[in-house]
């Protein structure tokens, strides 16, 4: 059994602030489960685009109001609490927070909580190795989870 809370994670290497956004990383990969879960909240006034292209991504507002832009489709979508949007075919997209925005992610595969965006909007898809370290997964073609 795991229990954890926020004030467990804050000021700790599971909590990562990238200037439009911080999250505090309560389930990661080392825990040995089959997701992570963050609580992260999303600046007001900020626009992040982003790319899961290794990772599926479910996202439940609880605090705040903005918008999501599904930059394939082009639809744009309102971000209110008791919205939920699944990220299940890795689009590529565009949150903008009118007001500070208070989500609940939950990644599969799970992620190492090291990860970060590179410059497509991406989380490389990165596991931890049997002695701790960071492995890079090799050969995945990107588009595709493995």
């Amino acid at each position: 059994m795991i229990v954890r809370t926020l004030a467990d994670v804050a000021g700790t290497e599971r909590e990562v602030d990238a200037g439009n956004w911080y999250s505090r990383r309560l389930i990661l990969a080392r825990d040995g489960i089959s997701f992570s879960l963050h609580d992260t909240v999303i600046r007001a006034g900020t626009e992040t685009e982003m790319w899961y292209r290794h990772h599926v991504e479910a996202v439940y507002c609880i605090e705040g109001e903005g918008t999501l832009d599904d930059l394939e489709s082009g639809l744009t979508y309102e971000l209110r609490p008791g919205t939920v949007y699944v990220l299940d075919g890795h689009e590529r997209h565009r949150v903008r927070a009118t007001t500070d925005l208070r989500m609940v992610c939950v990644f599969d595969p799970p992620v190492t909580g090291r990860e970060v965006h590179d410059e497509s909007g991406a989380y490389p898809l990165v596991a931890d190795g049997a002695d701790g370290a960071d492995r890079a997964d090799q050969g995945v073609e990107p588009g595709v989870v493995s």
